[in-house]
């Protein structure tokens, strides 16, 4: 049996596994990141996890055939390197590199977004489906495309950042410097966003009972208010649907998958967002793309991003 190990790097926290090649998670571990210490004792930290992780399963170190990594920002994945990735404080980190030498085992990285959609269009809803478009809604709003088990990258691997498309009646400020960005108003953030601005400007909504300071309003109150009967919050929710399905009609009508998966925190609201985000696929599409493509949530949860990792690192050493 051949194992391989995952890791998803996030500024928060990491997560180790490691995995048979079917992409059962046999152990794992999660620790804070610590992005203060430096990449190189980030890296070295992930060395020493994985080592004691393949003490801990009783497997032998010859076993273990490559490491996989999904790494915040932009990467580089045939250099090996992390262009940057400003919550952990990276620029410019030869990754690879430096973890082969800790680990001597092949090492390849990715985007942690194109490892979490990896894994669930191989492992986990996507399964079975040759056009897999997944995306994430969380803080921000990422996505990827995988096709026949290939990742498709683009120009400079940077294929994929739906949350930077600008949307006409969108008006918030974006963390990349524009206005108007889909992701300040369809992700975990842009929910939250749009309920403190309305109540600031003056709407009616139990969540200005609920929370004095607005600020504090996340987008689990505003999917909660909803559910309570709150009518801000379902048309915030059902705003922030309808948005992403323009922006899916797009994507769908580019790339014609048969299967998109939405996974994230967002996507915990389900079908407070989902459906009228699936009116509006089935008013801009036309019959032909829509009748051929399912949508499915995310199945594999927190271990999507240490699954597609192990599983890419070993599809990709096959290659070689």
């Amino acid at each position: 049996m051949k194992y391989a190990a995952g890791v998803d790097v996030g500024g928060t926290n990491i997560v180790c596994g490691l995995l048979d090649e079917r992409g059962n998670v046999l152990v794992k571990r999660k620790y804070p990141t610590a992005p203060e210490k430096g990449s190189r004792a980030i890296l070295e930290g992930i060395a020493m996890t994985l080592e004691e992780l393949r003490e801990e399963a009783g497997i032998a170190s010859k076993d273990v055939q490559v490491v996989g990594l999904g790494i915040p920002g932009l990467v580089d994945p045939e250099a090996g390197i992390s262009r940057r990735a400003v919550n952990l404080q990276w620029h410019q980190v030869p990754v690879v590199a430096e973890l082969v030498a800790m680990t001597g085992k092949p090492v390849f990285i990715d985007n942690d977004v194109r490892m979490y959609v990896y894994g669930e269009a191989i492992a986990g809803a996507g399964r079975g489906h040759d056009y897999v478009y997944g995306i994430t809604i969380g803080t921000g709003l990422a996505a990827a495309f995988v096709q026949h088990g290939e990742m498709y990258y683009g120009n400079r691997f940077m294929a994929g950042e739906i949350g930077h498309v600008p949307i006409d009646h969108v008006n918030f400020a974006c963390s990349c410097g524009r206005i108007g960005c889909l992701e300040t108003f369809v992700s975990a953030t842009g929910i939250a966003r749009q309920a403190q601005t309305r109540i600031e400007q003056g709407e009616e909504s139990m969540l200005r009972e609920w929370f004095p300071d607005v600020k504090n309003i996340r987008a689990s109150d505003v999917s909660r208010a909803c559910l309570a009967g709150d009518s801000l919050s379902r048309d915030v929710l059902e705003q922030t649907g309808r948005t992403l399905g323009r922006a899916l009609a797009w994507v769908v009508t580019i790339l014609s998958p048969d299967a998109i998966v939405i996974g994230g925190g967002g996507a915990l609201a389900g079908e407070l967002i989902f459906e009228p985000m699936k009116q509006e696929l089935n008013v801009r599409l036309l019959e032909d793309y829509r009748d051929h493509f399912v949508i499915k949530t995310a199945e594999l949860n927190d271990d999507a991003g240490i699954i597609g990792s192990a599983l890419w690192a070993l599809h990709r050493h096959k290659q070689r």
